[in-house]
């Protein structure tokens, strides 16, 4: 998406994490998923994504960034049964 978008990021990475957490630990959920009703379990799936840019990047950027990979089509499908922190952060120069 950085050509199409005309960002000059430099080397992007991401790395990914999943684990299942306790949903009353996430303050984000609802009532329903702290409950544990519907599932039973009252735990969340929860993926950390750290993306690391090369590039000097704005906070407006930085922003920016965060909507587009909140776009993905891969984020939006598991968006509606999982929980995600993202983080942005400089990567190696």
């Amino acid at each position: 998406m950085p050509v199409h978008k005309q960002l000059k990021l430099g080397r992007i990475g991401v790395d990914v994490s999943h684990a299942k957490i306790p949903a009353k630990d996430w303050e984000e959920c609802t009532g329903l998923e702290r409950s544990g009703s519907g599932s039973g379990s009252g735990r969340i799936n929860r993926f950390e994504r750290v993306i690391s840019i090369d590039a000097e990047v704005s906070e407006e950027l930085r922003g920016k960034i965060a909507e587009i990979v909140d776009k993905c089509p891969v984020h939006r499908t598991l968006d509606a049964v999982a929980k995600f922190a993202t983080t942005l952060k400089p990567g190696s120069h």
